[in-house]
């Protein structure tokens, strides 16, 4: 498990780093080793077994699922991965428990003797149900949970928790995404020299950090509905001097002018929306962004898009791990998502970029200057290695 890379960070015994490492060791063993013999048991039992019956191969995720869900193998891997993620966040609660009054402290001082960005939060904006009455991802009190005047518990458990659950994944700072996404940008279109930046959905602003380091002239902002992971954020970039503005913002509603940034990003936001919301969120951004500028956001790849073991694979989360809108965004198709909300669909892009983590400065590069080919063997976390799944439009 790679610990935070900020002095923000909750101090923690041997014995509580042990248990999240060993926490970090069972997700890798369920989502690398396991994932691949239930693989394996689809395609020497379950797919045989389904042809057999139906005389034809399966057609979608649903009916892999509904093929694969009464199967042994399937059952102990689903209890382990849910049972491994609600561990994620039993393994932050000892420490921040302790911790809490002196984040919440840290967060304060910082704002009041550092103060590198802003933060603006807004007491009267009302977080919307999808929101508040769902702890994503098994996280206790999701991200708007607050219980003190001016607490940031919520972005601390995210934030360490994050570390458990990506196993290393996304390296220290959890930016991989954001850093190989901007870096990719950057490089892919050198034309766009953007002066405002926008990310919607920030959490932490783990991601919203990386534009900043790749267009350090730019004005960054990111927004959020929830307060403590946005107190939080504005601490994290302050400790990282960073210079982002952090707002309370519903991204359906954006308080801001039209045509007022050059880039308006996501990263694994939309998904957490339901669709009518999505269609608000994406019209928003048309409206903000000025002629010329991109739209953009990391997801998981779209059903159409990948075979349908694949796809019933990444729709797992919509099942059992509180993500009841997962699988229908996924159902959507980026193309007519970005047509409906105003954006010409011959400006429509989509990118698999690689991490720059996992492979390195060069081969971001290389990716960046060839034409790609997005495809279901090569698209997203799917593909050997690690790769991200990017879609959009220029205005």
């Amino acid at each position: 498990m790679l610990e935070p890379n900020h002095s923000l960070k909750l101090r923690k015994t041997l014995d509580e780093k042990a248990r999240m490492n060993f926490v970090s060791g069972i997700r890798a063993h369920v989502l690398n080793d396991m994932a691949s013999g239930m693989r394996a048991v689809w395609d020497g039992e379950v797919e045989p077994r389904f042809r057999r019956k139906r005389r034809r191969g399966a057609k979608t995720g649903p009916e892999v699922h509904n093929a694969i869900k009464s199967n042994e193998y399937f059952k102990f891997y689903s209890s382990l991965r849910v049972t491994a993620q609600d561990l994620v966040w039993q393994s932050v609660f000892p420490p921040l428990d302790r911790e809490r009054d002196q984040l919440k402290a840290e967060a304060l001082a910082l704002r009041k003797n550092k103060n590198i960005g802003s933060l603006t939060l807004d007491p009267k904006l009302e977080v919307p149900r999808y929101v508040s009455a769902i702890d994503v991802h098994l996280m206790a009190g999701n991200y708007d949970g607050e219980y003190d005047t001016d607490d940031v518990a919520a972005g601390a458990l995210y934030d360490n928790g994050f570390a458990v659950f990506s196993f290393g994944l996304m390296g220290r700072n959890h930016d991989d995404i954001g850093q190989s996404i901007a870096g990719f940008i950057r490089r892919k279109y050198p034309h766009l020299k953007p002066k405002k930046i926008l990310d919607l959905g920030c959490t932490i602003g783990h991601n919203t950090g990386s534009w900043k380091d790749h267009f350090p002239a730019a004005e960054v902002h990111g927004i959020d509905v929830a307060a403590p992971c946005l107190r939080y954020a504005h601490a994290r970039a302050q400790v990282q001097n960073r210079a982002v503005h952090f707002q309370q913002m519903n991204a359906e509603h954006l308080d801001f002018p039209d045509a007022s940034f050059d880039v308006v990003f996501s990263s694994m936001f939309l998904h957490e929306l339901p669709k009518k919301s999505i269609g608000k969120v994406l019209a928003e951004a048309y409206r903000v962004l000025k002629p010329g500028g991109l739209m953009l956001h990391m997801e998981l790849p779209p059903n159409s898009q990948l075979s349908p073991y694949d796809a019933f694979y990444l729709d797992w989360d919509s099942a059992y791990n509180n993500e009841p809108f997962y699988k229908p965004f996924r159902d959507m198709k980026p193309q007519q998502v970005c047509k409906d909300a105003g954006f010409d669909p011959k400006k429509f892009v989509q990118h698999v970029v690689p991490s720059v983590g996992w492979y390195g400065e060069q081969v971001l590069a290389e990716a960046a200057t060839h034409q790609q080919d997005v495809d279901s063997d090569k698209t997203g976390r799917l593909a050997d290695g690690v790769r991200w799944y990017c879609f959009g439009a220029f205005k």
